[in-house]
């Protein structure tokens, strides 16, 4: 499990737009089915909020989505284990640690585990990660290789 680049970055180039959040809303079939995608997520506000209290955000680049988000969790729970309280992590598409998400009031089943990707959270992924120098592009065939990153905010 590895990714194939990783770079640390200023917290406050981390784009936030409410578009995104709209794209979940009108696009995604799986908008308000997981309690990691919006509705359930922090809106773009509360998102650009989160993000202003930190300094830095460790960016993940890897070509397969559920090795990001395995590599984002066990960074996130690394770094808190190592002092960084308020270390937090998002990573890429819906969350796929159950089959069936429990979208009620009984809650997360994996707390610990699962976190909202970060255009769940209404963060410009394609702009955030041109920012820094990172490929995406739009996938237009199914032979398109993606590309898929995560985020974690340190403080």
């Amino acid at each position: 499990m590895r990714a194939v680049d990783a770079v640390i970055v200023p917290a406050e180039t981390v784009v936030v737009a409410q578009w995104v959040r709209e794209k979940c809303r009108f696009g995604c079939p799986g908008y308000g089915k997981n309690l990691m995608c919006p509705p359930n997520t922090p809106t773009p506000f509360q998102t650009r909020k989160m993000i202003d209290s930190y300094k830095v955000a460790l960016l993940i680049h890897g070509t397969e989505k559920t090795p990001i988000n395995r590599i984002v969790e066990k960074l996130e729970k690394s770094m808190l284990l190592d002092g960084f309280e308020k270390s937090f992590g998002m990573g890429a598409g819906p969350c796929f640690l159950c089959e069936d998400c429990p979208d009620d009031a009984s809650g997360c089943r994996y707390p610990d585990k699962a976190r909202p990707s970060m255009e769940a959270c209404g963060i410009d992924v394609y702009s955030t990660v041109r920012a820094h120098g990172f490929p995406i592009e739009v996938l237009k065939t199914m032979e398109d290789k993606p590309n898929y990153y995560g985020l974690i905010l340190i403080e």
